[in-house]
């Protein structure tokens, strides 16, 4: 008798013990929870982030081991806009000043400077402690600044710096995310109500996938003490974590249900889900994280950041699938289909076939070669913008300008150009040589006078280190960081820098800053996408060769993914490289993608799709192993998986889409891209070009192997069970009560394994006439499971629920 598969023997020890598994999921999560917080987060630091010059500019600054003071500005200029009063603009700031200066979290108050144009006043500030801590420091001095502004009719007072700008984006954006949490939450139980249509059944999915969550931030704050975390990990993580936590929630549940319905037990459904859906789950797990585990290769420390909270969260939510669902499944018996929500219950229990899939269906499977041209031609053409996308990183231009402290920072770059758009020059030499250093700063700096790609309203202050090794300066330009001046003056201080310090010996300069920073991320993007795309497609072919022994199966799926990612990515370059959908996602259009983006969007993608593209094959691989030919064999295994396959998406899209609501342009791009990406896949690429492909195929689909072999494969290697299943069998009493058939035990050897491994062939083989007197009833005979109402039992004729 052959080893019944892990995940088999996984779920049937949770299953018979349901405490034991849910008790060790519940430690198990607090566990993470508690040693996460306890350990506290690693943030990556600037020398860890940056790459090219700029990278190399961040790591001399920090060798210089400045004392770092969160600074603020206070621009005061007039409320309306208008010519400002001097008179009273300063006696105005001398007000506020002694006020900031009376305050225990204020270091030092500076004198007043006008602004070129004469219009603003601006009162730099210096405040105690770090920088890290700043924003929560800041109150009392945006309380002096306002009681300010309303003793003085008419001056308007902005405060931006330091801590007042981390204050308010992360009000603004906390607020943000806490709305995308409330949102999703109802907006994913509400679909999964309308998909089981009883409450229970709806929540375990939700339930999981947050526990899911939290175990996973956890684990990566532990996680960041080997490799440090940015700040997005935990929101990738929710995204990531609330979407596959469903869905392979969804998938194993929605097996289990339509076992229950054919008349298994509960245990044999659940056997029986783990040994299907449950391997699908696993592959689909290791599939992404394969695809995840790509981003390595960029070699770069947030890509790293976001492959391992993605990795961990996927890992997790196989675990919760594979372990303490089953027990859940076990536990909550028929009461998983408890409280019934009445419309929706009826609904979901209809019997007969759905008459939608077959039509959506027919097109593909009459006419293939038709619809795959026709279908693959709308996609290329939706793929078209891709060739025109322009990347840059996101910046304080890509915010949105309704947000308060975004407002204040626009004035205060118009009337302080260089408190907006700075590079800055790191030069590191031994401190013998810091007098040299300074006489090639200070050339320079004059060689940016009278130039109009720089910003003139501020000397520029060059500071030394305390060791006098390292020196750098701050030189503002006027123009905004995603614009051509800004590059230009990028790109002249490159090649002065050089210059400058050529005659000191053993001297290192770089230039960095944000627009540096973007330039040299987006070129190292463009370096190493070859290889992280190559990786993920190599790998990705190799574990599909493996589950389905097909190199037709695995080189269509590598070519489906590659289409739909490239028809999102066109998508994505449509909307936001374009100011006609401005309006309607409230986004401020910058003409580029967030340089981070498409590389993270296809990991994401691949792995997600492939997702779909397992449980899809594997339903109709299972048909083909039934004996079904090609055409019968796609459109019965892509109808049986229509219902879960839609749920699944029609979730994730919606949990995507919220994201395209926040305020951040990066997250909004991300958003509307991987909702793009999910429904394009789940209703052009599988209702239309996937069955068009196979159904053209025909029996190439399984080149190079044979599904006459299996088959044949599955009667010669059955096991002894299988063969005493094939023998007439007294009927145990009160088995045949509705029809209800034989259930399935531990060494029944159910469903299949892939990989061309034994399978047990299906029972209307197992009981066929020609080998039994009398034969068991047929499949359509079955009547519903015990326990059923009478008014469940109308109608009922035995189908799987779709």
């Amino acid at each position: 008798m052959r080893k019944k598969p892990a995940t088999v023997r996984i779920a049937r020890w949770s299953a018979t013990h349901p405490w034991s598994a849910i008790g060790l999921w519940v430690v198990f999560v607090a566990l993470c929870l508690f040693l996460g917080g306890a350990a506290g987060t690693n943030k990556i630091s600037d020398e860890e982030s940056g790459v090219g010059e700029s990278g190399r500019a961040g790591r001399i600054t920090a060798s210089g081991h400045f004392i770092e003071k969160p600074e603020e500005n206070v621009l005061i200029s007039v409320a309306n806009g208008g010519k400002l009063d001097v008179a009273t603009a300063r006696k105005a700031a001398e007000e506020l000043a002694g006020k900031m200066k009376a305050l225990p979290e204020v270091e030092s108050v500076d004198t007043a400077l006008p602004s070129p144009d004469g219009r603003a006043l601006l009162l730099p500030v210096t405040m105690k402690g770090d920088t890290e801590n700043a924003d929560t420091r800041v109150q009392p001095l945006l309380d002096a600044s306002a009681a300010t502004e309303k003793a003085h009719e008419g001056i308007r007072i902005d405060q931006i710096g330091t801590g007042s700008t981390a204050k308010g984006l992360g009000e603004t954006l906390g607020e943000d995310f806490k709305k995308a949490e409330l949102i999703s939450l109802p907006l994913t139980l509400l679909i999964l109500l309308v998909v089981f249509g009883a409450v229970i059944a709806a929540g375990v999915p939700v339930l999981l996938a947050m526990s899911c969550v939290g175990a996973a931030i956890g684990l990566s704050a532990l996680a960041s003490h080997v490799l440090p975390e940015t700040s997005a990990v935990s929101n990738v993580i929710l995204l990531m974590g609330m979407a596959v936590g469903v869905d392979y929630s969804l998938f194993y549940l929605k097996r289990e249900r339509e076992e229950r319905r054919k008349g298994a037990s509960h245990l044999d459904a659940i056997e029986i889900a783990a040994k299907t859906s449950g391997h699908t789950i696993v592959v689909s797990g290791t599939t992404v994280v394969v695809s995840m585990a790509g981003l390595y290769l960029a070699q770069e420390a947030t890509f790293a950041s976001l492959a391992t909270g993605s990795i961990i969260v996927v890992a997790v939510a196989v675990l919760a699938s594979l372990t303490v669902l089953p027990a859940l499944l076990a536990k909550l018996g028929r009461w998983v289909d408890r409280p019934k929500v009445p419309l929706l219950w009826r609904l979901t229990m209809r019997s007969n076939e759905s008459r939608l899939w077959p039509v959506l269906l027919r097109p593909a499977l009459v006419r293939p070669v038709l619809t795959l041209v026709v279908s693959v031609g709308a996609l290329l053409a939706l793929a078209l913008p891709a060739l025109d996308m322009k990347l840059k990183q996101p910046g304080s231009d890509d915010l949105s300008r309704d947000i308060p402290v975004v407002q204040a920072m626009d004035r205060l770059t118009s009337a302080f150009p260089s408190k907006g758009t700075v590079h800055q020059v790191a030069v590191r030499a031994p401190a013998e040589r810091a007098g040299e250093v300074e006489t090639a700063l200070k050339t320079l700096l004059n060689r940016t006078e009278g130039q109009e790609l720089f910003a003139h309203d501020q000397t520029p202050t060059i500071r030394a280190s305390a060791d006098k090794r390292v020196h750098t300066v701050a030189v503002g330009t006027p123009h905004s960081p995603k614009s051509d001046g800004a590059r230009k003056s990028l790109e002249l201080l490159r090649a002065w820098v050089p210059e400058a310090i050529a005659p000191v010996q053993d001297a290192e300069g770089a230039v960095g800053g944000k627009v540096a920073q973007g330039v040299d991320f987006t070129g190292h993007l463009e370096d190493r996408m070859p290889w992280v795309v190559g990786f993920i497609l190599l790998l990705t072919f190799a574990t599909m060769v493996i589950i389905f022994r097909s190199l037709a199966v695995a080189l269509s799926a590598i070519l489906l993914n590659l289409l739909s990612a490239a028809a999102s990515f066109g998508a994505l370059v449509a909307v936001f490289q374009n100011t006609w959908a401005e309006g309607l996602l409230d986004f401020h259009s910058s003409g580029a993608v967030v340089s981070w983006l498409p590389l993270f969007l296809f990991v994401v993608l691949f792995g997600l799709s492939m997702d779909y593209h397992v449980f899809v094959v594997s339903r109709i691989r299972e048909a083909a192993l039934d004996g079904a030919n090609v055409r019968d064999a796609v459109r019965d295994g892509i109808t049986r998986s229509a219902g879960v396959v839609t749920s699944a998406a029609i979730v994730m899209v919606a949990v995507f889409a919220i994201f395209g609501t926040l305020s951040m342009v990066e997250f909004k791009q991300l958003g509307v891209g991987l909702a793009a990406a999910i429904l394009l896949d789940a209703v052009v690429i599988r209702i239309f070009v996937l069955p068009a492909l196979m159904t053209a195929l025909g029996r190439w689909n399984w080149w190079p192997g044979n599904l006459n072999s299996a088959r044949r494969g599955q009667h010669a290697a059955g096991s002894d069970e299988t063969r005493r299943l094939r023998l007439p069998q007294p009927v145990p009493a009160g088995a045949t009560q509705y029809g209800r058939r034989p259930s399935y035990g531990q060494d029944s050897g159910y469903g299949q394994e892939f990989g061309g491994q034994q399978q047990t062939s299906s029972r209307e083989r197992e009981y066929a006439p020609q080998e039994h007197q009398q034969p068991y009833a047929p499949q359509d005979s079955y009547g519903p499971p015990q326990g059923w109402t009478q008014q469940e039992q109308q109608g009922h004729d035995g189908r799987p629920d779709l």
